[in-house]
């Protein structure tokens, strides 16, 4: 028997018309993207996508629907291999004629240095399969989110007893759950308004189902995920067939990126970070319930980290969640039942020649005896009264006890009374319709003058929001006097304090209490008494200890000091005495 010679033309031949009559588009380009060879029904399949620019690049097609495809392929660094699988392009108003494509999957491969295939073939069967499923499982609209068309409470919970409920195959990975919450999202819903409010939840649901594509919106037997919108500003991602938390962990990481981008609304540009909880194996859970508790507890601890990351679950979590929770519900009958109280840390004057003036002025400070606890100190309620949003309520209480206390002083002191009483803000507080026209009242059913008033924000909270800033210059204009606290801390700086509606800058302890032993923490105060001074603007500088520290700061000129060095803070009586006892101090003086 003979065999027939190779002849390198018929085999050409042969893969031409293989090309050709393919019932799969075929793409052939180069590192650049340039087309090198397409069949006929990769041309049929990409034309509803071709502009004015033709179909010479796969890349330039392709931007509008798939722009990631040429960055994927740049970071590609093995010699060969599958770049992308698979990825949907939806085609919508696009896609022709009756019966023509309506969705289309492409997948990319590197074939070798300079040669990469694109794969196009008419995904629209699968994609109408996978929407007939996700219609079974959901059943009904009441497992729909009716904002983001996303599934709601009710399907996660479905999904996760259908996972818990079968016997796990030794192979089969785990079952992850990410609970996200949106860091800002009050904020910006009270100052552009509900409807934008829902815009950006909207946008954020389909941020996360981009990072999770392919469709999302469904458990798959294999590798499945899904995500959901479960009330308000919360979201839900489960992840089956997980081989590590390493892998759950990366994928947080790209959810927190992608939803950290900027946002364009009602012409504002919105900054709206998430934070994450994650909880990995969910078999260890007794049920959906228990899982979904223990990711929001997770969330809350990312979100005390300072948020826009992600926390994994640990027991220890639970417990301290419990904690928190005893705290808030205490507090709420705190607030009713009169057992919060303020005492006051005396701020003295810096005099030039050497001198200090003991009546200068006070900062308010909130306390809380409870009735088993006893005095619970401030940084264990605060940042409660912040997350369940009791801090408006907490900082209007200081506001008016500290204005009557300032004035019964006036009254027992005379000319030796504090002569500023310095209260702090919240961002809850800022953020009240007519608090302006609240503090104008407070301080008129006390008698007692704007100018004796100062308001103190934190450095962060006054440089980063437009709209605080003009609350504040609403204050102003009633003739309070502000503060800008804590400042070297936050995002203003020294070249852009001019801006912020401010009378007195407070420099925080974190740089006094280095300024006797470190030349650059000197020289930073020094700069800042200096700028403020030439806009006209007080300082005080906070966290006083030691005599070298007032002998530091009142070489760098700064006009007031506060710290336990002078006093700690006191409570109304002991405050009037302290008062007393500097006085005749002075006096033999």
């Amino acid at each position: 028997m003979t065999s027939t010679p190779f002849n390198a033309n018929d085999a050409y031949e042969a893969l031409v018309q293989f090309l050709y009559r393919a019932p799969i588009g075929l793409v052939q380009i180069d590192w650049a993207g340039a087309v090198e060879l397409l069949n006929p029904m990769a041309s049929n399949l990409l034309m509803p996508l071709v502009g004015s620019e033709g179909l010479d690049n796969l890349y330039t097609v392709l931007k509008a629907h798939a722009p990631e495809l040429e960055a994927m392929a740049t970071a590609f660094e093995e010699p060969s291999g599958v770049i992308c699988d698979a990825l949907r392009i939806p085609l919508g108003d696009i896609a022709g004629a009756p019966g023509a494509p309506e969705v289309l999957s492409i997948s990319l491969l590197k074939l070798d240095a300079g040669r990469l295939m694109c794969v196009v073939a008419d995904a629209t069967q699968d994609v109408l399969r996978e929407r007939e499923t996700l219609a079974r499982r959901l059943k009904s609209a009441a497992r729909i989110d009716p904002l983001t068309r996303m599934p709601n409470r009710a399907a996660v919970r479905e999904q996760l007893d259908s996972l818990l409920a079968v016997p796990r195959a030794q192979d089969a990975g785990e079952v992850a759950l990410l609970f996200m919450n949106c860091d800002r999202f009050r904020q910006i819903n009270d100052t552009l308004g509900q409807a934008a409010g829902d815009a950006l939840l909207v946008e954020i649901g389909q941020r996360l189902r981009r990072v999770l594509r392919p469709p999302t919106d469904h458990i798959a037997k294999d590798n499945g995920q899904m995500v959901a919108r479960i009330g308000g500003d919360e979201f839900v991602v489960v992840l089956d067939g997980m081989r590590r938390i390493e892998d759950v962990e990366s994928i947080a990481r790209r959810l927190i990126d992608s939803t950290g981008k900027p946002y364009f609304l009602q012409d504002h540009e919105i900054s709206c970070t998430i934070s994450v909880g994650i909880v990995w194996a969910l078999a260890d859970h007794a049920d959906p319930d228990e899982a979904v508790r223990d990711a929001s507890i997770a969330m809350v601890e990312a979100k005390r980290a300072g948020g826009a990351r992600f926390a994994a679950f640990d027991t220890g979590m639970r417990e301290r969640a419990a904690r928190r929770g005893d705290i808030e519900s205490d507090l709420r009958t705190a607030l009713h039942e009169d057992q919060l109280f303020v005492v006051y840390q005396p701020v003295v004057g810096l005099l030039p020649d050497g001198g200090t003036d003991h009546s200068a002025g006070v900062e308010a400070l909130v306390r809380w005896q409870h009735p088993v606890r006893g005095v619970v100190p401030p940084f264990e309620f605060i940042e409660v009264a912040e997350q369940c949003g009791l801090i408006g309520a907490l900082g209007d209480f200081v506001l008016a006890r500290a204005c009557r206390d300032f004035m019964h002083w006036r009254d027992v002191l005379g000319p030796l009374a504090p002569r500023l009483l310095a209260v702090n803000l919240s961002r809850a507080q800022l953020g009240q319709d007519g608090f302006a026209a609240s503090v104008r009242a407070t301080l008129a059913s006390v008698g007692m003058e704007p100018g004796a008033l100062q308001l103190e924000v934190t450095e962060s909270l006054a440089a980063q929001d437009q709209d605080i800033q003009a609350r504040l210059h609403e204050l102003k204009a009633i003739g309070v006097t502000l503060a800008l606290d804590d400042f070297g801390t936050g995002y203003s700086s020294l070249s852009s304090l001019h801006l912020l509606p401010v009378d007195t800058v407070k420099i925080d302890r974190s740089f006094v209490c280095q300024a006797d032993t470190s030349h650059h923490h000197r020289v930073l105060i020094e700069a800042t008494v200096k700028v403020a001074q030439s806009l006209g603007m007080g300082t005080v500088a906070e966290g006083i200890e030691t005599l070298a520290q007032e002998q530091a700061v009142r070489a760098q000129h700064c006009a007031k000091g506060q710290g336990y060095l002078f006093s700690r803070p006191l409570t109304d009586a002991a405050l009037v005495a302290w008062v007393r006892d500097h006085s005749v101090l002075a006096a033999a003086a």
